[in-house]
């Protein structure tokens, strides 16, 4: 269903304009982990484990299908700008994943900026799929039957874990699913995308939001702000990747940068499926599942992972 004059008008008076998200995170963080927490979940098909990476443990959650057996493996990272989200707010999200692509899914909860700014949280989650392509038989599977995937920011660390396999030499994901990535490092009004302006202001993520998580993410401005590892897009070099799914939301100011990302991916040989989801906003994956956008986004998904198998 098209957005209606009478919708726009509700998603402009939510879309919190003049809220500086660089001082209120603390707060965001809390409304957020309120309202997506998942009161009845079901606890005997989730684990929660802990990656040890020398001092520091990365705390991860597994959600397994209904049924039993031996299942691939989704290694999401949840979204937030960098500065919000969890393991806990994302458990619907998981468990429905789960169910829905009969996959495991392990999520990983990274350390969040503006207390542990770039490439902190970044390297937990690398550290977390390097352990697990390592060590993939303890699921009972090959590396090449895990899939890397996350929303948003954790689209734009899924990317950004790929390349640095690429890079380390640690391993070699062979597919990656970017839900709305987070792909370049301007959102002003002098951006090249389309989208940040028509977008910007009046479907709940602002790009405002966007440029206040992005500040807070970022540590050193004058260093990192063009590093392919913040802003994948702008890497000199997307050769070696892996087969890809980008699924964007057309009334998101996030929409051409995640397009765009797909189409230098093909440029450079990789194998890459867009599909933009006509009159969804940012963050639908966090739908209820009956939902059309969800289901369509959930099709697209269970076609890409039964391709490339």
């Amino acid at each position: 269903m098209a957005i209606n004059k009478l919708m726009r008008a509700t998603l402009r008076a939510i879309s919190y304009p003049d809220i500086n998200s660089k001082k209120h995170y603390k707060t965001e963080r809390l409304v957020v982990n309120l309202a997506h927490k998942h009161y009845l979940r079901p606890f005997y098909r989730i684990w929660d484990h802990k990656v040890l990476v020398e001092n520091h443990e990365i705390p991860v959650r597994v959600f397994a299908p209904k049924m039993k057996g031996k299942f691939p493996v989704l290694l999401f990272f949840h979204g937030g700008g960098w500065v919000t989200g969890s393991i806990d707010s994302y458990d619907k999200v998981c468990s429905n994943m789960a169910q829905i692509t009969n996959h495991i899914v392990v999520s990983v909860d990274y350390r969040l900026a503006p207390e542990y700014p770039f490439p902190i949280g970044l390297e937990d989650c690398y550290a977390v799929a390097k352990e697990l392509f390592l060590n993939s038989d303890i699921f009972r599977i090959s590396p090449e039957e895990i899939t890397l995937i996350g929303d948003s920011a954790g689209g734009n660390i899924a990317a950004v874990v790929s390349l640095m396999a690429r890079d380390r030499g640690d391993f070699s994901p062979k597919k990656q699913i970017l839900l709305y990535p987070a792909t370049y490092n301007d959102h002003s009004e002098s951006a090249p995308f389309p989208s940040i302006i028509e977008n910007g202001t009046d479907f709940i993520l602002t790009s405002r939001r966007i440029r206040d998580y992005m500040d807070l993410y970022i540590q050193n401005k004058q260093q990192d702000w063009n590093n392919p590892y913040f802003a994948p897009l702008l890497a000199e070099d997307l050769s070696n990747q892996p087969n890809t799914l980008i699924l964007t939301a057309e009334y998101d100011p996030l929409r051409d940068e995640g397009e765009a990302y797909g189409k230098k991916l093909r440029k450079f040989g990789n194998e890459v499926e867009i599909h933009r989801l006509a009159d969804a906003l940012h963050g639908f994956i966090s739908l209820s599942p009956s939902f059309p956008h969800v289901k369509k986004s959930y099709a697209y998904i269970n076609r890409f992972l039964q391709h490339f198998i």
